[in-house]
């Protein structure tokens, strides 16, 4: 398979799609370390893909597209996004078919509360690994701490207006 770049990506990316509990956000640090233990990039290229990737439209996942793109090209990009975005479509497919049918059920609610954290801890975890790989400064640390702090406070506050003060903090400081 380390000769094969596509079938590399299929093996990192249709696990990742099955376990996206939360979004993209929360297998931003599987994709890293799989980038990171493949040694598919270097940290520097792999922020910059994520800034892309996050300043694009689209779902910031779009990053497994530039990854796969960076690793083989056209063909890296499609199989990449493919690998995906298409199980974890089908799974979900499959499971909202049913999902309301089991609604009041013991279970059905404990899954539900018992899914929030998991996907809270997989997103937290994505933020440390940009965090660290953006260089790791106590400032930036600071900045995001801050940020996460008065969302939690202030959930209805515009993202944007946070996302101009840690610029502005992070330009001053």
């Amino acid at each position: 398979m380390r000769d094969n770049p596509l079938l590399e990506l299929v093996a990192v990316f249709v696990p990742l799609s099955l376990v996206s509990i939360g979004g993209g956000p929360s297998i931003l640090a599987g994709i890293a370390h799989a980038v990171a233990s493949r040694h598919w990039m270097s940290e520097r290229e792999f922020i910059d893909l994520f800034a892309i990737s996050r300043a694009a439209p689209g779902p910031g996942v779009l990053l497994a597209t530039l990854v796969g793109w960076k690793l083989a090209g056209l063909l890296g990009a499609a199989v990449a996004s493919l690998a995906l975005f298409l199980p974890s479509s089908l799974l979900y497919d499959v499971v909202v078919r049913r999902w309301d049918h089991h609604r009041g059920k013991r279970w059905h609610s404990a899954l539900e509360l018992g899914l929030a954290p998991i996907a809270a801890g997989l997103i937290l975890a994505g933020a440390v690994v940009v965090l660290r790989t953006g260089g790791g400064e106590p400032l930036l640390w600071l900045i995001a701490a801050a940020s996460a702090a008065v969302l939690l406070w202030r959930p209805k506050l515009n993202p944007l207006w946070v996302l101009a003060a840690g610029g502005v903090a992070a330009a001053v400081g």
